[in-house]
Formats: structure tokens, sequence, C-alpha cells
């Protein structure tokens, strides 16, 4: 039985010793952020220096410009910032290199992934997790899409462990001991499996960076801005992945996938794309829940009125553009996916999305799966109590009614009353 989880300092946060000595740390060792610093601190990680195509330095510097102006952010945060950065760059540089030493990576073909797409804190992760328990499928694990690649020269640890796998692992050790409640919301183990949009991260594009930090005009530019070219770099880098080992056919998810299905359309088309949908004023909830616990540490003071409005037309951009474009995935290649549905039968809901795209299941592949859900029950690390009246001063009416198109067009069921 999970333990119930309440956050009832979220407005007022009470740190924690940990938090409290982060901070310090962090106040200690202020950082300013720069594209020399970054790309630098890459060549010397690496020792490698071509980056390929310079249309990422563009990119790379919005969003150095504006964390640079943003007071709000803490100083320990900018560490962790930094620390993206400059693991896009360095991993940029590694995969710029191997594609340099095998040109026959490019004649991998990237054949019929499945595809999840759907809301953030919709299931997505859930049931991606659950599909990739199926061992005929290629999917990435957390580690793996943080270092695709290991640094030349670098050595197995003697246990055997890669020092990715190891540097994954102590990422999430110290994240536990700063902010222990996101195991309840949004676990990051080494092997939980991860988004793709990882792989955009060495291009510095996706919507990932908006998660981490408070960032309108990357936003803006995002919005007006055609992503095929960084959904190709993506494939590219599933085709280095896919090289370095198979099996060949993945299992992949994102939300962002959401707002771009035509994108997603053209540069994947032989995809089956399973789209969740749920409550958007649960999904507003729990990730507003979730940010703004996560704020206490990553800056100076919570933020409830601007997360709820930001995200609220997040959420909404994501909706409306998955209702104008939903029709550009045809039936024979799409399975729409309802929350209510897939948590009272998930292993129904796999089978559905497993025989659409022609890989019926098994007794092999269903003791996996079943071995998974076994290992992984929902609510292991307890379950979030979320209230958006009292954290974020929202009537839940008041809100589902913008997304009253949303309702229209999908069979949704309301959850927060």
């Amino acid at each position: 039985m999970s333990t119930d989880i309440i956050i009832d300092d979220l407005r007022h946060p009470i740190l924690s010793d940990a938090q409290k000595a982060a901070q310090a740390w962090g106040n200690a060792n202020p950082i300013t952020f720069s594209e020399a610093a970054a790309l630098e601190h890459a060549r010397a990680r690496t020792g490698l220096s071509d980056f390929g195509p310079d249309d990422f330095r563009e990119r790379l510097n919005m969003l150095l410009d504006e964390w640079n102006a943003d007071a709000g952010i803490s100083n320990i945060h900018r560490h962790t910032l930094w620390s993206y950065v400059t693991r896009y760059a360095a991993n940029r540089l590694l995969i710029q290199d191997i594609l340099k030493k095998h040109p026959e990576i490019h004649d991998e073909v990237i054949e019929r992934p499945i595809i999840v797409a759907g809301l953030p804190r919709s299931g997505t992760t859930h049931l991606v997790n659950i599909l990739a328990a199926d061992q005929r499928l290629r999917s990435l694990p957390l580690w793996e899409s943080y270092e695709p690649l290991p640094l030349p020269g670098e050595a197995i640890l003697p246990d055997g462990t890669d020092p990715r796998y190891q540097r994954c692992a102590d990422a999430w050790a110290q994240l536990q001991a700063t902010v222990p409640l996101l195991a309840a919301m949004h676990p990051m183990e080494p092997d939980h499996i991860h988004e793709e949009l990882e792989l955009m991260g060495p291009d510095f594009a996706s919507y990932n960076f908006e998660w981490i930090s408070v960032i309108p005009k990357w936003r803006d530019h995002y919005y007006a801005t055609d992503q095929t070219p960084h959904y190709e770099y993506l494939k590219t880098a599933l085709k280095v992945l896919q090289w370095v080992r198979g099996p060949k056919r993945w299992v992949l998810k994102c939300p962002q996938h959401m707002e771009q299905l035509p994108v997603l359309r053209t540069v994947f088309p032989d995809a089956t794309v399973a789209i969740t949908h749920r409550d958007p004023v649960a999904v507003i909830q729990s990730a507003v829940t979730m940010t703004g616990y996560c704020q206490r540490f990553y800056r100076n003071s919570v933020e409830p009125e601007n997360l709820i409005a930001y995200w609220s037309d997040r959420i909404e951009h994501l909706l409306r553009a998955c209702v104008r474009d939903r029709a550009v995935w045809p039936e024979a290649q799409s399975v729409d996916v309802f929350f209510h549905e897939f948590m009272a039968d998930d292993m129904g809901t796999v089978e559905r999305i497993e025989a659409k795209a022609g890989m019926p299941m098994t007794p092999a592949v269903r003791q996996q799966v079943d071995q998974f859900l076994e290992d992984h029950p929902r609510g292991k690390e307890g379950r979030v109590i979320y209230n958006l009246k009292r954290d974020f001063r929202v009537e839940p009416e008041e809100l589902r009614k913008r997304f009253r198109f949303y309702f229209d067009a999908f069979p949704v069921k309301a959850e927060v009353k």
C-alpha cells in the first residue's frame, strides 16, 4: 500500500538541512554563463573540437542570456543548468566525432518505432516503461539519454559498471537528498526509460528547458521555429545508438510530440503513435505541484501564481495543436489512450498498442511485462495528495472551462473537483 504524501509547505517552504547546505554551497560558488566557457569545458572533457554545424550557437546563447538575466534562479540551480549545457555540448562533440569516423551510421534505418505522445503527467512515463519491458523493443534508459556515447578512453569501472551509469546514479542520489519527494512524482533512476528529447539537447532544442528554468523568450522562439531539423537530429542520434547496440525497433515517448504531430509524421512516417489523454486540470495540478515543490531548491522563492499561469497556457498550446493536427496520423498507425481506461487496464492498453504496431502479445512478452509491473507497482514511492485550491488558489471547474474545446474533441473524463 502506498503512503499518502501531503506537501503542506509548498507556498512557504521549510528547507531541510540538506537543502540549506546545498543552497549555502551555491551561494559561496556563484556562476555566470557564457558560450565560450561552456564550449571550452566540453572540448576539455572530450578532447574533441568539431561541433558540426554552428547554428546551435544561436540557441545556446539564447538560453544563456535568459538565464543570466534571471535573478530568481538559485545559485545552486545555476550549477545544475551549467551541467546541462556542458553535457549537451560534450555529447554534440561525441556524436559528431562518431559520425565522421563511421559515416555508415547514416545508413541505419529507424523502422516502425512505437512512439508515445500525450500530455505531461498523463501516464506517458508509465506507459513507455511498460512497453519497454518488451525485450523485442529498443528503449532509452535515463543514463544512456544523458550520455549516449562514452568519453574517449574512459574505462568500465572495476565492478563492471559503465561510468555513465554511475554518474547518473550519483546524480539521482544527490537529487533525492535535496528534493526527496520528486521520486513519488517523477522517478529518475538510471534504468528508468526516459524521453528521447534528451537527444535533441546536443542540438540545443526541445521544450525540455522549460521544465528546468523560466524561459518565456526561449519558448516563443520554439513556437515560431520549424522543429523538423531538430527531429532529424534526434533521428540521427537514434541511428548512432542503434548502430552501437540493438535491438533495432524503438519505443519512444515525449509529450512535446503532441504539439509536433505533423513534424513527427514527416520524420518518422512509419511509426505507430499512441497519444495519451487526461483531464487537463489534473495534468496542470500535477505539473505545477511538482515544479513548485522543486522551486524551493531551484529558485530563490516559490512562484505559484506564475506557475499556474504559465503551465495553464502551455498545456492549452499542446492541446490546441493536438486537436488541430490529430488527423495527420491515420487510424492504421495511431491509438488514443484515455487515462481512466489505461489506469483500469494497463496490460490491455499495451496489448492494443502492440497489436496496432504488428507485434502481437506472446507468453514470453507477457511474462516480461508482468515482471516489470510486479517490480514497479504504482505508488511505490508514495502517492502525492494534490490540492489546487490550497496551493494555487484556483478553482478546478473554472480552470477546466478554458479546455472545453478539448473535451468536445475527445471523451476525456474530468478528475479534479
